[in-house]
């Protein structure tokens, strides 16, 4: 009874309430801008070379110390992209005094932590620790800095881990995007080069000793502490821990100058059956000392900077055509840039780009209204806090700070100068910075279907996923017969392992025999609910006689029965289907002569006369639905593939027109076989175990 009571009187309050106090139907009114408390900088040189910037903030019993050096990606060289990254990854991994594993205890043991990264231009390592283990951090500090090891083993992990993530980044769109945009905008210079493969086999230990030895040195160097401690105390721990550390400043940065764009123009990035586009438009703009950043800082976030802005607004709310466009002005301690992005579907990507255009052309020529003006201002202003609330986000903006050269109140009156931009003076920035009749626009997505749509709005440029130059008639190749080298073709058994997001959770068993004229060609799949058994019967001229295929696809059962004959493939082929019932396709038409079944597709791939540089189109039998396709297979170098079989000299082949591309590895020395299977865009690789 009393819980009923109770239950009536909150009813009878929540009415009372509901019928004083209504809802509010417009938000408040956006209270006075309040300074930034902001703890005070203390600067100090040190006597070998070193800068010590210090913050005070007693409120948290915590400490961020972090050392900074001119030794970022920039300085890579020339085809060994990625140097200063894997020095990053490798300085913390060993001094003479500590091997990895006791760095890594010996920190996290106090629950901290440290850890080294790059950027474009500085190389900075970091600790993390409470404040009664200041000594720690800095003592860690210096012995990684000042005499890092740099394993041999460590570094051919750490080369591993780099591969793997590259490839990873080569099969996302929006990577690829950003890649050919960088290279469009800087050219030549080190802000435009990409890592690559080749980059990364090429970087020896020697190059790792070397570029450490030359790049992260003490003068120059800026030293950030920031957190639970007092000058007094922080100057004693460096002194101690860099004092003797001597050495001259490294060489500066010397690099060409980014081209000149003079027109408007489209690269168009063929990825062979993509169902969506990425869209990246931008320009270069100022150095980061430049006053007008914060009137176009503004500027690009009426545009796209948040889901209030323009193109999110009208792309996605109003058009439904992404999920998310934005735009964002860029700081580097050379020439900047800016870069407006769009994902969409293939089939609305040339009226997004046209609205993406129409939407820079309003920043640049009308007026901002205040309404647009005051809620930028004010996103921006009061975002601004939340960036600089622990040591950790204070010493990595006033690291940004420093290193950019922005000077020692630009902290303190960043909020102020956004505050003081007009509706006039942001729109003359973006006249100034998004610069119409010079943009650089890279479309990464199926050209095939988007070249000719994209030509009415600018001069397009085809090139492939790698960056060369196509001729649009190689858009739609002719597969034909390739005069195959059947003596590759031995009996052997191979095995893979299947790994899914880098975890083992199946494999692939292949066998070929030889019998009288006949090969016959047998696959077993098993990965989770996937379950897949395949039998290829081919003539010893690799012309096809049958396929038959059963499986199961999570519960739905799956077989393919063909015959090829005369010119001809009848059967049937059932295939599995988002409803849940299984989709049945009669088979009965003509293929052309030297038609492949997909199914014996990586068993012939062993027998093409692989050479450097080399691309064949293929006719292959889609045995799933029916149709033929032409399958582009592009031979690139020679690569040390390492897989559980060993490291294996291997061709890179690239397999597009399929409905998904396909990266396979074939090894060099004959008679050949299947070394690694990657299918782009999916988390899935099946490696040679023996």
């Amino acid at each position: 009874m009393r819980a009923a009571r109770a239950l009536s009187a909150l009813v009878l309050a929540a009415g009372v309430l509901t019928a004083q106090e209504p809802f509010p139907t417009r938000p408040p009114a956006a209270a006075p801008l309040r300074p930034v408390q902001f703890p005070p900088f203390q600067d100090v040189a040190l006597p070998n070379g070193m800068t010590l910037l210090l913050v005070v903030n007693h409120e948290q019993p915590t400490l961020s110390v972090s050392l900074s050096f001119r030794a970022g990606n920039a300085f890579d060289p020339a085809g060994k992209e990625g140097l200063a990254a894997l020095v990053a990854e490798l300085v913390t991994k060993g001094t003479p005094t500590r091997t990895a594993e006791q760095i890594a205890a010996a920190i996290e043991g106090v629950g901290g932590g440290i850890a080294a990264s790059t950027g474009d231009d500085f190389l900075t390592v970091s600790a993390d620790v409470l404040s009664d283990h200041a000594e720690l951090a800095f003592t860690l500090l210096a012995d990684v800095t000042r005499r890092p090891t740099l394993p041999a083993e460590e570094l051919e992990l750490a080369r591993q881990r780099f591969l793997s993530a590259l490839e990873v980044e080569l099969s996302q769109p929006n990577s690829v995007a950003g890649r050919a945009f960088q290279k469009e905008i800087y050219g030549t210079h080190p802000y435009g080069r990409n890592t690559s493969v080749a980059a990364y086999r090429a970087i020896t230990r020697d190059d790792v000793v070397s570029f450490a030895a030359r790049r992260i040195r003490p003068t120059g160097a800026l030293l950030v502490v920031a957190g639970d401690i007092t000058l007094a105390r922080a100057r004693q721990l460096a002194t101690a821990a860099f004092g003797e550390w001597r050495g001259a400043a490294p060489a500066p940065l010397v690099a060409p100058p980014a081209p000149a764009k003079r027109a408007t123009d489209i690269l168009l990035v063929h990825r062979p059956g993509s169902v969506q586009s990425n869209i990246v438009i931008g320009n270069t703009t100022f150095l980061p000392t430049d006053t007008g950043y914060y009137a176009a800082r503004i500027a690009a976030h009426v545009l796209g900077g948040g889901s209030d802005s323009r193109l999110f607004l009208i792309l996605r709310e109003q058009k439904g055509w992404t999920y998310g466009s934005y735009a964002a002005l860029r700081r580097t301690r050379g020439l900047g840039y800016w870069e407006a992005t769009f994902e969409g579907r293939t089939e609305v990507t040339d009226s997004a780009l046209v609205e993406l255009l129409h939407q820079i052309d309003r920043v640049r020529t009308e007026v901002i209204p205040d309404s647009e003006l005051t809620a930028a201002r004010g996103f921006l202003i009061g975002s601004f806090p939340l960036t600089i609330e622990t040591p950790r986000q204070i010493a990595s903006v006033v690291t940004n700070a420093r290193l950019l050269g922005l000077g020692p109140t630009y902290i303190q009156r960043y909020r102020e100068r956004l505050a003081a931009v007009t509706g006039p003076r942001a729109r003359a920035a973006a006249q100034r910075t998004f610069r119409r009749t010079a943009l650089t626009i890279v479309v990464v997505g199926d050209a095939k279907t988007l070249y000719d749509k994209l030509k009415p709005i600018a001069a397009v440029r085809l090139v492939d996923i790698e960056g060369n130059a196509m001729n649009p008639a190689d858009l739609n190749p002719t597969g034909g017969p390739v005069a195959f080298d059947a003596t590759q073709i031995v009996a052997r058994s191979d095995s893979f392992q299947a790994l899914v997001q880098g975890n083992a959770l199946g494999g692939q068993a292949t066998k070929v025999v030889l019998s009288g004229d006949s090969i016959v060609y047998t696959e077993n799949t098993a990965i989770g609910g996937f379950q897949q058994r395949s039998t290829v019967v081919l003539n010893r001229d690799l012309t096809m006689r049958r396929t038959e295929q059963t499986g199961t696809v999570q519960s739905q059962q799956t077989s393919i029965q063909l015959a090829y004959s005369g010119g001809r493939v009848k059967g049937t082929a059932m295939s599995p289907s988002p409803t849940g019932t299984p989709r049945s396709v009669a088979v009965d038409t003509t293929v052309p002569t030297g038609t492949i079944d997909d199914n014996a597709l990586t068993l012939v791939l062993t027998a093409l006369p692989l050479e450097q540089g080399k691309t064949f189109h293929l006719n292959v039998f889609s045995s799933g639905d029916g149709v033929t396709r032409v399958v582009s297979v592009k031979v690139g170098g020679v690569e040390q593939v390492v897989v559980p079989a060993g490291t294996i000299p291997a061709y890179r082949l690239e397999l597009a027109g399929m409905q998904l591309p396909l990266v396979v590895h074939v090894s060099r020395d004959k008679p050949r076989r299947i070394v690694r299977i990657a299918p782009t865009g999916a988390p899935l690789v099946f490696e040679l175990v023996k």
